[in-house]
């Protein structure tokens, strides 16, 4: 078990989300084109990482195919339903359109983003649990979304009229999350080969279903849809680099 570096990705991870929020509630703006590269290439990384690594290595922990993939399918159904059903639905991005968001459908969309983030320590603490290179992998495809997620909530709550210490707050709250999943397989470890193939359901959920919506919606047809080819490019780069410094 290496859980000293999972807890140390992890509060990486949870700052990444608190900086998201600072891009919103103290000036000045993040370029929304940079945003949505940011999206693009990290939900790239994130279906390379699931489909490539996180599944493999969940049908191997699991030594149960079907239990391995129902799990996966339960991640992916049980972030449907959080998004769809019990939370207000919301977009990653800078929401302007704040008479569109009410008070309450803005906490409600934060606490969506707060079950993702929850999410993302199991994922980094579960990877770490099994292997090294697995939990780094993981830890950069959290990371690469991070700071829209934090954009995300913060802009959230100023849309619905929030103050931006209130926006800050929210972007500190889904951080301060992160840590908790982390946390929660610290202490129940023996669930960590449970929550590999759940947390892949998750990543491939905010990755097909979250942010590839995002890449494809707006008046960018060319170039930020192929910076998602960029990002399972980046994936393979960053699998070769682990691959030589771990064997090194």
């Amino acid at each position: 078990m290496h859980w000293s570096p999972a807890i140390l990705y992890a509060l990486v991870a949870a700052i990444a989300n608190i900086i998201g929020g600072l891009f919103i509630s103290a000036k000045p703006m993040l370029n929304p084109k940079v945003l949505k590269y940011l999206i693009a290439s990290g939900a790239g990384f994130m279906l390379a990482a699931v489909f490539l690594n996180i599944i493999p290595a969940s049908l191997k922990i699991t030594n149960n195919n079907s239990e391995a993939l129902m799990l996966v399918l339960a991640g992916y159904l049980l972030i449907q339903f959080c998004e769809h059903t019990i939370v207000a639905h919301f977009h990653f991005g800078e929401e302007t359109h704040s008479h569109l968001l009410s008070r309450s459908s803005a906490f409600t969309a934060a606490g969506g983003l707060a079950i993702h983030t929850f999410f993302d320590g199991i994922s980094i603490a579960a990877g770490f649990a099994v292997d090294v290179k697995l939990g780094l992998l993981i830890f950069i495809a959290m990371i690469i979304h991070k700071l829209p997620e934090g954009f995300t909530v913060a802009s959230i709550m100023l849309a619905a009229g929030q103050s931006r210490k209130t926006a800050f707050l929210a972007s500190v709250f889904i951080g301060f999350v992160t840590l908790i999943g982390t946390l929660s397989i610290l202490f129940f470890k023996q669930a960590a080969h449970f929550a590999l193939p759940l947390s892949a359901g998750v990543t491939l959920y905010v990755a097909a279903s979250d942010l590839i919506p995002e890449v494809n919606n707006g008046s960018e047809r060319t170039v930020i849809p192929l910076v998602v080819f960029g990002g399972v490019i980046l994936y393979y780069i960053t699998e070769a680099l682990l691959d030589f410094l771990i064997i090194s």
